[in-house]
């Protein structure tokens, strides 16, 4: 994209209700590369009321017509088409200052999480809208009365309030466990860069992939919004620690007890331990990554590093290699081949970083800024927000208090001497409560004894040497899989972390009854329920046709001591449990006793149907329990139950749909009583 192209000044819209509202010219928003008007918002007002009702009338509805795993695929398949559209996207974002690479991670990393997410809902949902948390527990002497626990939709909406610094992946990594677990959500870009999540709105309005009422779009404020949400709601918010705690602290927040999910702007640290050299690969690995956490984005993350906490008697060598490392990184305009780091996202941006960068300078050294012949590259950039990549040095860190309060959210970063690792540690907790820490090094027990510690005050920690070093994606970034929040001024909130932020938007609660009657509740069967035993063998049914409950008693089996020999000889396993009868005599058991893994071999024997059938392949165990020794000449029986049925809605190179069915087995003795416990899971065809 040229940036110089003057295209006309779009009129951006808020997505309410189903259609798109808003004519009347607003805020005029500039591009942060060269100062030309790229979009205004509309100064029509919301009608709040109206998006609160269409998210509940409408949208709660439609999505709960959809089970886990649909939702799933819609996921899938909108991550498939932003993707497809993502150069729409990519050619707005250079507006906001980012470099290609800045906007890949928010473009291609938000649609990376729409997958991430259609993956982890797919293999770890169940099917339909309830999460069973087993197991049950027995609440009585005969196991007549059970309790367990159980997530389901809080029936309310989301409203994601976020920064202006991920217009994409902001909206989009919240978007994603809200939209699995069945909730509407409401989201409130930053105006700043408002420009550009509303150009991926009207994608995932074209698209028509999601349900109505799925996904509505604020442009400008929030109004009485908050004042319109109850108890069954969610507000999610990232940006300033100060914003966060005035949303926290919101009269009808906290009147409702709606839940709130904070992730703030921190003062995230990076530790080089005292046994790296500047020898070593990983004194390299340390200038690099927080030289990359300094440009990247130009240093507009809420992940980014601002204290580099390196030992004092490296802290001069560190400051050179940073200082000659960030002089090679060309700024400017981020259409050029060349360009690294493009600018901050605005010019009101601009004036707050150089205010705190001229706080922090009150108490450090200044080992670069802009005031070492700053020149960005491109035409018109006169009029850009672009700040130089300025790094500062304290050496008495621990009398410093501003650069442990105050945050430049830009290019700046603070190196801070530290004479132990005792001392490190405290100055990582001078923080606060941070998203992000790392630790350099390359001595295990340094990290061993540096991360528990750490821990406490980071919602993330990682550990970066040599060999980690080939595969890392780096200090600032989040992943779907992993938990993205911290403690204190962090926030106090946690977002991703895989299915765990799917459970924020769900509603936990305990249920009580007889076993029968939470295996109705649950959709799933729980022992001690009523079984249903008929006259075909359970692995004989089709997925449709198999319900839960049905259940098979297989005959005996007496274990032998040919069965014994037997399984060692096929496994190899000689463990004199299992051979040297003296010796037995001096354990718990006082005698031989079957392999485990033979008696589970020999329950699959008693209740498998060995002839062709709608049962494909077995997959996995789960819950695998040796519960009491089996010795020669007990007898074993297996009970095998049809405990739960996931369709995952996909189909084989025939055509032919597929299901997967865990089964619950019950491994007794001729006492009755449980001598191994599990889940098999298998993959079930369903009728051609």
């Amino acid at each position: 994209m040229n940036t110089q192209t003057h295209a006309p000044v779009r009129q951006l819209q808020s997505h309410i209700a189903g259609r798109w509202f808003g004519t009347q010219p607003g805020a005029l928003l500039r591009s942060a590369v060269n100062g030309q008007p790229v979009a205004r918002t509309h100064a029509d007002a919301i009608d709040f009321g109206e998006a609160v009702d269409f998210a509940r009338r409408v949208g709660g509805p439609a999505l709960l017509a959809l089970d886990f795993q649909q939702r799933a695929q819609r996921l899938k398949a909108l991550a498939k088409y932003l993707l497809e559209h993502k150069e729409t996207l990519y050619a707005i974002s250079a507006h906001t200052g980012a470099t290609r690479v800045d906007s890949a991670i928010d473009i291609e990393g938000g649609t990376g999480t729409l997958f991430a997410y259609a993956s982890m809902g797919g293999n770890e949902l169940p099917s339909g809208n309830l999460i069973h948390e087993g197991p049950a527990t027995p609440l009585g002497k005969t196991n007549r009365f059970a309790g367990s626990h159980i997530l389901v939709p809080r029936q309310g909406l989301a409203v994601h309030i976020n920064a202006f610094n991920f217009p994409v992946w902001g909206l989009l990594e919240k978007f994603a466990p809200c939209f699995l677990a069945g909730m509407p959500c409401i989201g409130k870009p930053a105006t700043a860069t408002s420009y550009l999540t509303e150009a991926l709105v009207r994608l995932v309005d074209a698209s028509g992939i999601l349900p109505p009422g799925a996904m509505q779009l604020v442009i400008g404020g929030t109004g009485d919004l908050l004042d319109r949400l109850d108890g069954r709601d969610v507000v999610t918010f990232t940006g300033s620690a100060d914003t966060a705690a005035t949303l926290r602290t919101h009269p009808n927040v906290v009147r409702q007890s709606i839940a709130f999910n904070a992730e703030a702007d921190s003062l995230n640290c990076a530790i080089l331990a005292p046994d790296v050299t500047p020898d070593d690969e990983e004194f390299d690995l340390y200038v690099k990554e927080v030289a990359r956490e300094m440009t990247v984005k130009a240093g507009q993350k809420c992940t980014a590093i601002r204290r580099a906490i390196v030992p004092r008697r490296h802290l001069d060598a560190l400051a050179q290699a940073l200082r000659a490392r960030l002089a090679k990184t060309v700024v400017g305009d981020p259409s050029l081949a060349a360009v690294r780091m493009g600018a901050l996202a605005s010019q009101a941006q601009l004036a707050d970083v150089a205010g705190r960068v001229a706080l922090l300078q009150q108490g450090a050294e200044t080992v670069c800024s802009g005031a070492d012949g700053f020149a960005p590259q491109g035409e018109g950039v006169a009029e850009g927000a672009f700040f130089a990549p300025t790094l500062l040095l304290s050496r008495q860190p621990l009398q410093h208090d501003a650069v442990h309060d105050i945050e430049a959210f830009g290019p700046v970063s603070t190196l801070m001497a530290y004479d132990d690792l005792d001392e490190a540690l405290a100055l990582a907790a001078r923080g606060r409560g941070s998203l992000v820490g790392t630790l350099v090094t390359r001595d295990p027990a340094v990290a061993a004894r540096v991360i528990p510690v750490a821990a406490a005050h980071h919602g993330r920690m990682l550990i970066l040497d040599r060999e980690a070093a080939a595969e890392s994606t780096g200090h600032g970034s989040p992943l779907p899989m992993l938990k993205h929040g911290g403690p204190g001024r962090a926030g106090g909130g946690e977002e991703l972390g895989g299915i765990r932020a799917v459970r924020h938007y769900l509603q936990r609660a305990a249920i009580q009854g007889s076993p029968t009657m939470l295996a109705a509740v649950t959709g799933e069967h729980v022992r001690g329920a009523q079984v249903i035993e008929t006259e075909v063998h359970p692995f004989r049914r089709h997925f449709e046709d198999l319900r839960i409950g049905e259940s098979l008693l297989t005959h005996r089996r007496t274990v032998t001591e040919a069965d014994i020999v037997n399984f060692g000889g096929v496994s190899g396993d000689y463990f004199y449990m299992h051979f040297d009868a003296i010796a037995a005599q001096d354990t718990q058991f006082g005698q031989r006793i079957a392999h485990g893994y033979f008696v589970l071999s020999a329950a699959a024997g008693l209740f498998v149907s060995p002839a062709p059938g709608p049962v494909l392949a077995n997959y996995g165990l789960d819950t695998l329990r040796f519960v009491k020794p089996v010795p020669i000449g007990d007898t074993i029986q297996a009970r095998l139950t049809a405990k739960r049925k996931i369709d995952r809605n996909r189909t084989d190179a025939r055509g032919i749909g597929q299901g997967v069915v865990a089964w619950d087995v019950e491994v007794t003795n001729q006492h009755g009583e449980l001598v191994a416990s599990y889940d098999i899971l298998t993959l079930v065809a369903k009728r051609a």
